[in-house]
């Protein structure tokens, strides 16, 4: 019996489930079937080349007529998405690709054959780091480099993986599996643990007072959220508690942004004179000022975890050598050289500034040392966890250390050495870190920042922002949970940034200045207790939105979908205008006036609805648009309208309905009033009264409102629920129900018959994460 490789390269055509991917493929190029658990489906490419080199630029294929979704680094730091249809629209630095081949591309493939997903993942090969770009012959291009002259190579036979499926998101998970069985370098983000943080509101110093904060603007900051009434429970003191110190020379031919600050360097691991407070208003030695400022946090605000910044270097320009008490670190100057894929990108002020002064690089076999002395001295100020920052400087650094894999591996496996020995929490988050150097040695860091930065000045970056960290978690989302960053509430954009959080999984933590709040929209985010109402997986595109540009394209909106406990959700944002500019090599507006788009939305949009829905749902939901209050019963298959103008959004519930006898059907929504409406919902049982057993969900649901029954009859079931939070409750019943009761006690509640919504309002709880328990008789 011959088995037919699902990819197979033939007479020089890349075949993917009989469809033709690529064209033309050089000779030199080694298709690799995968072998063992998770990776039969799927080939390597690797190639050869004719001579060593430390970089090679490797012709793989032609590109033609199939639509693709790519993310590429268009800043050292931070990936963008593309979409295109051949290969000269693929940028450089591209560290992901999926391609969609519709109907039969190969003779004697059937005419109805189902749409394939193939995914492209350039991957690491010993010391070699392997990327995807495009050239104007639509060729696909691998480009290989070391990042060190003195190593080279003149071939690689896992350059890029390869995965396919009629599923795109089940594919790229697959995908990503069968990589981590391969390199054994890092972990899915399944098996990673989540700090506790996540699930709870937070502030963030940074746009609040950047660089300036000090010991009293912690407190300013603390103090003004929570007389609101949206407590913090997480606090990062960003950039700018540390010593440091600017050896900068003075050079006309250099920018920097914010005077030097790219060219300090770390002079001590603790904290600087702003944050040297007194306690009882008397100086002390004996308790460190940031144990001071932490300690007061912690009891005085309630706040259950504090984070500070550092950069994975030390400091934007890493450590100063030989400085007092850390000469032990074998720090050197090391200047740093960019990938020419990036150089070919957007410029930075970062590296135009370390070009010239040059980095204080800690020697890699001192780094954990570095790290954990760092981080030994945070913890015992009862710090919870570090924001790592500026990581991807260390590709750059990577000549005399075996090339940039080595370097960056060794400081990630002893960053996450020291995180696990100094912070049992997990306490970190990744920063600035988009190249699959960090992505793909990352063992145990569970949180990862999505996109570049919420810019409150800048008002060509918040459509993007969104579009942006949408499409990142596509692939980010397999190896960290992503975060969609910090954003103000008292903004022109701040109800569209909220909204996105509220559906993205991420944490949701504000860097409002003190006094400067909108409460009004933080109480649909936050509860009083300073939780939130987080979805479970890393929010992504919806299928339909996977090859549209909904940031260029004029015509398409962008959905995003989620899944909480008993529901999906999908979040609508117009983000056309502005995005990354490959001309002028920055993110622009390049449409004004964006015009008003409408476009559609269904059940299906929420790709694991089914699973969400339990077995023998048959496909009708209610749907709850959060934003305009309006509920719907939805049919299976169908679909309701949505328009939007630049800057608005709508948030969708899907909500499963379930029948509980031939004329009653049910389904719970959650708190009306936050934008994340059905993430209160914990937990859904019915108990009939025929057989006071729990029952099963399955059998059709009844397309009619029916009030046959009258309020004297006695109940056919109850429905207990689980719900977190307070304020107005709702839920979809067919039936006026007969009693309500909280927490065991009988409530008033409303009903309209003619969309079936009943509403009951929860009292605030006395106890953090309570749950309450709603019992409805029907």
């Amino acid at each position: 019996m011959t088995v037919t490789p699902k990819i197979s390269i033939n007479e020089g055509n890349l075949v993917v489930h009989g469809k033709t991917i690529l064209t033309r493929v050089p000779d030199n190029v080694i298709l690799t079937p995968g072998t063992g658990v998770g990776l039969v489906g799927g080939a390597f490419i690797g190639a050869t080349a004719s001579n060593s080199k430390s970089l090679h630029v490797l012709p793989v294929g032609t590109l033609e007529g199939l639509r693709f979704m790519c993310l590429f680094r268009f800043k050292l730091w931070w990936m963008t998405q593309r979409m295109g249809t051949c290969g000269k629209d693929i940028p450089l630095e591209t560290q992901f690709l999926i391609v969609e081949s519709k109907g039969a591309t190969v003779e004697g493939e059937p005419d109805d054959a189902p749409t394939i997903y193939t995914v492209f993942l350039p991957l690491l090969e010993g010391q070699f780091r392997a990327v995807l770009q495009g050239n104007e012959k639509n060729e696909l291009e691998i480009c290989l480099e070391s990042g060190d002259t003195a190593v080279e190579t003149d071939h690689g036979l896992y350059l890029v993986y390869m995965h396919a499926g009629t599923n795109p998101f089940e594919v790229i998970t697959q995908a990503v599996k069968a990589i981590e069985k391969h390199m054994q370098t890092f972990n899915h983000r399944e098996k990673k643990r989540l700090p506790s943080f996540i699930d709870w509101f937070g502030w963030c110093t940074w746009d609040a007072f950047y660089t300036d904060v000090t010991a009293e603007g912690v407190e300013e900051g603390l103090k003004s959220l929570s007389k609101g009434g949206t407590p913090p429970r997480f606090l990062i003191i960003d950039d700018g508690w540390q010593q440091i110190g600017n050896e900068a020379k003075e050079s006309s031919n250099c920018v920097v942004q914010e005077g030097a600050q790219f060219a300090n360097r770390l002079t001590g691991i603790k904290e600087n004179a702003k944050f040297q407070k007194t306690k009882n208003g008397e100086p002390t030695e004996q308790v460190p000022g940031l144990k001071v400022v932490v300690d007061d946090a912690k009891q005085h605000h309630n706040v259950k975890n504090v984070y500070v910044w550092h950069a994975l270097a030390g400091y934007w320009g890493g450590v100063k050598p030989a400085a007092a008490g850390m000469e032990h670190y074998d720090t050197a100057l090391a200047y740093p050289v960019q990938s020419p894929g990036v150089i070919g990108n957007q410029p930075d002020v970062v590296m135009d500034s370390l070009s010239i002064h040059g980095l204080g690089l800690v020697h890699p076999k001192k780094v954990f040392n570095f790290y954990n002395e760092l981080h030994s001295y945070l913890a015992s100020c009862g710090v919870d966890g570090v924001k790592v920052d500026v990581q991807n400087i260390i590709e750059t650094l990577g000549a005399g250390h075996g090339g940039r894999v080595a370097l960056t591996r060794a400081y990630y496996q002893a960053l996450e050495a020291s995180i696990s020995r100094n912070f049992p929490d997990n306490g970190c988050i990744a920063c600035m870190c988009h190249n699959t150097d960090s992505i793909y040695s990352a063992k145990q860091t569970a949180l990862v920042r999505a996109s570049d930065d919420f810019y409150p000045r800048d008002p060509a970056s918040h459509t993007i922002h969104i579009s942006s960290v949408a499409y990142n978690s596509v692939f980010l989302g397999e190896f960290m949970q992503p975060d969609w960053d910090m954003f103000h509430s008292l903004h022109p954009a701040a109800e569209y940034h909220a909204a996105a959080r509220a559906i993205g999984g991420c944490p949701i933590y504000v860097s409002d200045k003190p006094g400067n709040h909108n409460f009004e929209l933080l109480k649909k985010l936050v509860l009083p207790d300073g939780s939130v109402l987080r979805a479970r997986l890393p929010g992504r595109p919806t299928r339909d939105c996977l090859f549209v540009d909904p940031a260029r394209d004029g015509t398409s909106l962008l959905k995003i979908w989620n899944v909480n406990e008993c529901s999906g959700v999908v979040g609508v944002f117009n983000c056309q205008g502005a995005g990354w500019c490959k001309i002028v090599k920055k993110t622009r507006i390049h449409d004004a006036s964006p015009g008003t788009l409408t476009g559609s939305v269904c059940a299906t949009d929420v790709d694991t609805i089914s699973q969400v829905a339990g077995p023998n749902w048959n496909g009708e939901v209610v749907v709850y648009a959060q934003r305009s209050g309006e509920l719907v019963r939805l049919p299976k298959g169908a679909s309701l309208p949505v328009t939007l103008k630049v800057l608005e959004y709508e948030v969708f519930h899907f909500c499963p309905i379930k029948e509980i006898t031939s004329s009653i059907a049910f389904a719970p929504i959650g708190l009306l009033d936050m934008f994340n409406s059905s993430a209160a919902m914990d937990q859904f049982d019915v108990q009939l009264a025929s057989d006071k057993q729990t029952a099963l969900f399955d059998g059709e649901v009844t397309s009619e409102l029916t009030n046959a029954l009258t309020e004297d009859r006695s109940p056919a079931a109850a429905i207990t629920l689980k719900v977190r939070g307070c304020g107005r409750f709702g839920a979809y019943s067919s039936q006026r129900p007969l009693k309500c009761t909280v927490g065991g006690s009988r409530t008033n509640f409303n009903y309209d018959s003619d969309i079936g919504l009943l509403i009951l309002n929860l009292p605030i709880p006395s106890e953090e994460m309570y749950r309450w328990e709603i019992e409805i008789q029907v």
